[in-house]
């Protein structure tokens, strides 16, 4: 399998020094996971590089013969002002250092300083260009309304527009390699949406997912981060762990919120330092996977209660993607009925049924708290018992604990809601405005407000009903 590169546009090393140029690469893949780079030892060839490729930043030498460093610099300023470069030299001089910085660098570094600092710099910089890809990659899918690989979430099946924006956001941040905290109630589709980051951003590395539910720490620890021979009763091989695995790829971490204090430690350390100790080693290792996390848990409040580390919190969202629930998106629900009919259908070896019209009436009047996963169950399980041309309603029925309504649902066409034993009316019949005002406060608390819905239980089109909203107040 291929490598995946990091960054994904090449980092610039300049320097005349050849034997430096060979250890700061080395350097580079092996305390921070950064393989993608392009070495120069002449500056002359930086010219007619920048004409053919794009970089994502530039680290240059202060003193090299036929192009100096700050020839180099004004030159980025002027023509590739995006490009982040951080200077080195081996003077250390503050005039040297503010010259620099007026002249636009990103950062000062003097060659002599530890590895650790200079590394957090760079990564700094690399930060920098990330988000300004991000934000270009936003603009872009805002301006022209369309995504650009609407292959990758093939998978998350909607016309929302407010879903839409999200899959906008999710093709930005593809390009990063920061982690990505995925929140929203369970059923909402988290795990579809991290395998299409996956996909956008490391689709050539492996997919690695692990529900960390339950896990205490040492079966957490040894779950990621594996463990050498010998570290424990049993362990007579060494083991790779999950962190090792995803290399290159995704490591998708399932209920992050349910972490006991001592693995959100661990899990910190991981984010913060790029790094790992398998159980049992005092030798350190890289993490080249991407991490996303998902929870269903409101992780604000284990915050307030002290059960869940704010800065690990701050760590895993450094993107953030919340899905509402399916029932903030009423319009999904017909798509995702009809989608999940063929699938099912499909599966089970049989002709996809037709739906009732007042299926789609009766499932708009539900909350479905199990969200899209919910109303997938209730298909499979009406499908799996259907027998006639025209699909039942009765397993929704059940599912959603209405058995005893069946009788009274709204019939297709907008006829009246007709009960076992007919329409029933009190002694002193109600006034036209009472009947209506009751019908309409009885269509807007099932259909959650939502004016479209609303007008498809009561039979009649949404300027319809507009119009008998305005007239309320004229009816005696």
């Amino acid at each position: 399998m291929t490598k995946t590169l990091y960054p994904n546009l090449p980092l610039l090393l300049i320097d005349d020094d050849e034997a430096w140029l060979r250890s700061m690469t080395m350097t580079l893949a092996r305390k921070a996971g950064i393989n993608h780079v392009i070495a120069l030892s002449d500056p002359r060839d930086v010219f007619p590089l920048l004409e053919k490729r794009r970089i994502s930043m530039a680290l240059v030498d202060y003193t090299m013969p036929y192009v100096s460093g700050e020839e180099l610099l004004e030159h980025f300023g002027r023509d590739y002002p995006d490009v982040p470069v951080i200077v080195l030299t081996g003077r250390d001089q503050v005039e040297l250092a503010v010259r620099c910085m007026k002249l636009g660098a990103f950062d000062y570094f003097i060659k002599t300083v530890e590895d650790e600092r200079l590394l957090a710099g760079i990564q700094r910089a690399l930060r920098l260009t990330e988000l300004q890809q991000e934000n270009l990659c936003l603009q872009d899918g805002y301006m022209d309304g369309a995504l650009r690989h609407p292959e990758a979430f093939s998978s998350l099946v909607t016309r929302s527009e407010r879903m839409l924006k999200i899959f906008k956001y999710v093709e930005a941040v593809s390009v990063s390699r920061q982690p990505v905290l995925l929140t929203g109630e369970s059923g909402t589709g988290k795990e579809l949406v991290a395998r299409a980051l996956h996909r956008l951003g490391a689709s050539g590395g492996p997919w690695v997912a692990v529900n960390i539910a339950g896990l205490d720490d040492d079966m957490f620890a040894d779950a990621l981060f594996g463990h050498v021979k010998g570290a424990f009763t049993g362990a007579e091989q060494a083991r790779h762990g999950l962190v090792e695995e995803a290399a290159g790829g995704v490591l998708f971490l399932d209920e992050v919120g349910t972490l006991s204090q001592a693995s959100q430690v661990k899990l910190l350390r991981l984010l913060q330092e790029g790094e790992f100790r398998p159980v049992g080693s005092d030798r350190p290792r890289r993490c080249e996977a991407r991490v996303i996390a998902a929870t269903n848990l409101d992780l604000s409040r284990l915050q307030e209660a002290g059960s869940f580390r704010r800065d690990l919190f701050y760590r895993l969202r450094t993107h953030h993607i919340h899905l509402p629930p399916l029932r903030q998106r009423p319009e999904d629900i017909p798509l995702l009925l009809d989608h999940f009919l063929e699938q099912a259908a499909g599966e089970l070896g049989k002709k996809k049924p037709t739906p009732p019209p007042e299926l789609d009436l009766l499932l708009a009047t539900y909350g479905f708290p199990g969200n899209v996963r919910e109303l997938r169950a209730m298909v499979y399980d009406a499908v799996s018992t259907h027998e006639a041309r025209k699909l039942s309603m009765e397993a929704f029925k059940r599912a959603m604990g209405r058995e005893d309504e069946l009788s009274g649902l709204v019939e297709a066409g907008g006829r009246a809601a007709i009960t076992s034993g007919g329409l029933h009316f009190p002694a002193e019949l109600p006034t036209i405005r009472s009947v209506v005002s009751q019908l309409i406060a009885e269509a807007s608390r099932r259909a959650g407000g939502n004016q479209s819905i609303m007008a498809g239980m009561l039979g009649i089109s949404r300027p319809a009903l507009n119009k008998r909203l305005k007239k309320l107040d004229d009816l005696d």
